[in-house]
């Protein structure tokens, strides 16, 4: 080999050495894509990593902001996804389910903003659907609290493709069957069930407390000024009888007055018979009772203390003044209150008052006493809302006798509302994703078919169902979330 020849030898192997080590150390030239991140996502679904970012971290009760990164298994930014988000509040006790769209828009490839208001604080699970005709489609549930910051991943499920059609030259996605064999069914532990028309039955609980019968209470007062001499109604408690003494009461004005009427019947001149009348007047205006003014006219002598008799009988619930006391007109003494009767207020959440009227019938359980039951019907419903928990008071009246029911003990209110029969299917059938609701209709020979339906009524037991399923239609009743976690989303995320 000549002294050319080896220079183009060792020149070409000095190219082949220069080229080995860039497909080894990964450089491109500048005509290539753009390097991969080595930043991995902080969630993974399919097809899918996502970053999500919360503005401020921590939610708050007013306006919010969500932040979305999501890439593909290449890292690269997925430009094309059309994304459902909301946070809902589950429903809890009557109260419904409280769902907060919110609306995702993209900022740059890759990167989509969302923003959203929380109308109370609590527990707000975020649900995350995606779905690319590139990639495919997943859907992502995250815990979500206003006493936390950030958000836990709790299930991410995803299909890398999904069955689709032409429709009216739209690609429509188009619902997909999948199968579970019988011994994966028993493991799940699927029951099924036939929808079916049923008698709806609605049952409202409600909070409740026993309180007086406001049409039974009485207040004591004077309409003079006056000293407390003897005092009866010496303690709260004590119960009363209509015409027993409660107190005396001592005002010079009163006995002068009394000497007069006195005196005038003393005397046989006619024009002092005016005068007798004026001061008769005067002492019923006070409030002396006439039998009272008679046993004086008889005696012949002024009463220093005149004495203030019960005019109903019940239970002395207030005291304001002790034996002594100087009192003004007007000013409340002694309250008694009639507990023969008393009032059961309970509140009822403004999603349920349309359904009540007064005249139904209700039932009230005793907290401390839960064997303890007592019936009647509504008397009235508060016209108005509490702005602050949106509910409004419902009253029934119940005989208390025994004086059992004692005012200021808890209670609660059943109210039973009969809707009708309606299209049913029981409550654990249905999943809730999103805004969406959805169960598993099977078609035999382990064939599952996830299908959206509209829900209407509903009890602890049944939901309506509005559209969707008709009557007659199998569908799964148990084991459901395992289920979704099988399918693995087969039948597309536009039936969820």
């Amino acid at each position: 080999m000549n002294t050319r020849q080896k220079v183009v030898f060792i020149g070409v192997a000095v190219l082949l050495a220069v080229f080995s080590a860039m497909t080894l150390t990964g450089h491109h030239s500048t005509g290539d894509t753009v390097p991969k991140s080595n930043n991995a996502p902080s969630h993974w679904a399919g097809p899918f990593g996502i970053d999500v970012t919360l503005i401020p971290e921590k939610p708050k009760v007013g306006k919010n902001t969500i932040s979305l990164f999501i890439r593909d298994k290449d890292l690269q930014p997925v430009s094309d996804a059309r994304i459902k988000a909301v946070s809902e509040m589950p429903a809890m006790g009557s109260m419904p389910a409280m769902p907060v769209p919110i609306e995702m828009k993209m900022d740059s490839p890759g990167h989509y903003r969302g923003h959203y208001e929380l109308p109370m604080a609590g527990y707000w699970p975020l649900t995350l659907s995606i779905q690319s005709d590139v990639k495919g489609s997943a859907r992502m549930t995250f815990d979500m609290s206003t006493d936390r910051a950030g958000v836990e991943l709790t299930s991410a499920t995803a299909s890398d493709h999904q069955p689709r059609q032409v429709v009216a030259g739209q690609t429509v996605p188009q619902p997909a069957t999948f199968t579970i064999d019988a011994h994966r069914r028993q493991l799940i532990g699927v029951t099924t069930g036939r929808v079916a028309y049923r008698q709806l039955v609605k049952t409202i609980r409600s909070p409740a407390q026993i309180v007086y019968d406001e049409t039974r209470l009485t207040d004591i007062s004077l309409k003079f000024d006056g000293w407390i001499g003897e005092l009866n109604a010496d303690y709260v408690g004590k119960v009363v009888k209509k015409g027993q003494a409660l107190l005396t009461v001592y005002n010079p004005q009163l006995v002068a007055t009394q000497e007069e009427y006195l005196d005038s019947l003393r005397r046989s001149d006619e024009r002092l018979g005016n005068l007798a009348d004026a001061a008769l007047r005067r002492m019923t205006l006070w409030g002396i009772a006439p039998a009272q003014i008679q046993d004086m006219a008889r005696r012949g002598k002024a009463l220093e203390y005149l004495t203030i008799a019960s005019p109903v009988s019940g239970t002395l619930v207030e005291k304001h003044i002790v034996a002594g006391s100087a009192v003004k007109a007007g000013m409340p003494l002694l309250r008694i209150a009639d507990l023969s009767k008393v009032w059961v207020d309970a509140q009822v959440y403004e999603s349920d008052l349309p359904w009540l009227k007064p005249g139904m019938r209700a039932e009230v359980v005793l907290e401390d006493q839960p064997d303890r039951r007592f019936c009647g019907t509504i008397d009235f419903i508060e016209p108005s809302l509490d702005h602050v928990s949106r509910s409004a008071r419902v009253r029934m009246t119940l005989p208390n006798s025994d004086g059992e029911l004692r005012p200021d003990r808890y209670a609660r209110m059943n109210l039973q509302i009969d809707l009708g029969k309606r299209l049913l299917v029981p409550e654990q059938a249905v999943i809730y994703a999103g805004e969406n609701r959805v169960v598993f209709v099977d078609l035999g020979e382990g064939r599952l078919l996830p299908k959206k339906i509209k829900t209407g009524l509903r009890n602890a037991d049944y939901i309506e169902v509005l559209e969707g399923l008709d009557e007659g239609d199998e569908i799964v009743t148990s084991g459901n979330f395992l289920i979704a976690a099988e399918s693995k989303l087969k039948s597309g995320l536009e039936q969820w």
